[in-house]
């Protein structure tokens, strides 16, 4: 697998995006208003990100579970989707933002993965960040996806293993270093499962469509306050006489 935090300048910020039907159904207004919103709560973040040494955001837009939704409401995601991809392009292009869609696409209407493809196309070449949209997506799916690439006599080492979900997913598996939730849950719904097994772990109860800049600076403020030992020991820990002593 390949890491994207090289050093805590670099790093690989995941979000779940919780809390769009809820912020409108409180408002009196329809699901669909929440997502429009979320739209909006999008590009506030892409645009904080970079400063705030980000350099991949992963979004989780669209889950496989959420094909069980209201034929409408999964009408009017796919909709909303297509109406980005139009309007955000150029932008994306102006602001050397690379954006890759993770998932399945068998499942997804024509003229959608076709818009996917031509904005994945010409954003290829942008550096400053990397937007990966997690459409149609299931972590257990693509690892089983993964599995079934075994042939009987590997035995696959972990870089080996996440370059067959990488395979599974049309994209790297990289590893994340922050996983924001909002809306109030805790829970990881089936996202980037594998590449989160040392992910700091941060939830807030604001929906969705009220995250903003402040926000994600107080989250990754609070992650560079972390102390990240990826199963060592802290940088700071001292070792006791007594073990020293039993060591030699």
């Amino acid at each position: 697998m390949q890491s994207a935090c090289a050093h805590k300048d670099n790093l690989h910020l995941a979000i779940i995006m919780d809390g769009n039907g809820r912020w409108a159904s409180r408002r009196g207004l329809p699901r669909t208003a929440g997502h429009h919103a979320g739209v909006a709560a999008v590009r506030r973040v892409m645009d904080a990100a970079p400063a705030l040494g980000v350099s991949t955001v992963t979004l989780f837009a669209f889950s496989s579970d959420n094909w069980r939704r209201p034929t409408e409401e999964v009408a009017a995601l796919m909709l909303l989707l297509q109406a980005y991809l139009r309007s955000e392009r150029r932008r994306l292009v102006e602001n050397e933002v690379r954006l890759s869609v993770i998932g399945r696409r068998d499942r997804l209407d024509g003229r959608l993965l076709r818009q996917i493809e031509q904005v994945e196309q010409a954003t290829a070449s942008m550096r400053r960040l990397h937007l990966r949209v997690a459409l149609d997506y299931s972590s257990r799916d693509a690892i089983l996806q993964a599995v079934a690439r075994l042939s009987t006599e590997d035995r696959p080492s972990r870089e080996s293993f996440g370059r067959l979900i990488s395979q599974a997913t049309a994209d790297d598996a990289l590893e994340v270093d922050l996983l924001v939730r909002t809306g109030g849950e805790k829970r990881l719904s089936d996202f980037l499962l594998w590449e989160s097994a040392y992910a700091e772990l941060w939830f807030t109860d604001k929906m969705w469509p009220d995250f903003g800049p402040a926000d994600l600076q107080e989250a990754i403020a609070e992650f560079r306050g972390r102390d990240r030992r990826f199963g060592g020991l802290s940088s700071v820990a001292q070792v006791s006489p007594a073990v020293r002593a039993a060591a030699g």
